[in-house]
């Protein structure tokens, strides 16, 4: 996960931060039912992919 996505976000290293974020996520995923913790985790992941993709303009 990342630290914190701010305005000043540098969109050249939206590749390597989206790959990684989705791989935690699927992976969070992956382990069946979530405790309260591991659902805000998975939730903060959604946001962090959801900014870097309208930031950065990406589909």
């Amino acid at each position: 996960m990342l630290k914190d996505l701010n305005s000043d976000y540098d969109c050249s290293q939206s590749g390597d931060d989206l790959h990684q974020l989705i791989q935690e996520l699927e992976s969070l995923r992956g382990q069946g039912a979530a405790s309260k913790d591991i659902q805000e985790q998975i939730h903060r992941l959604e946001n962090q992919i959801s900014f870097i993709r309208n930031k950065c303009d990406i589909p």
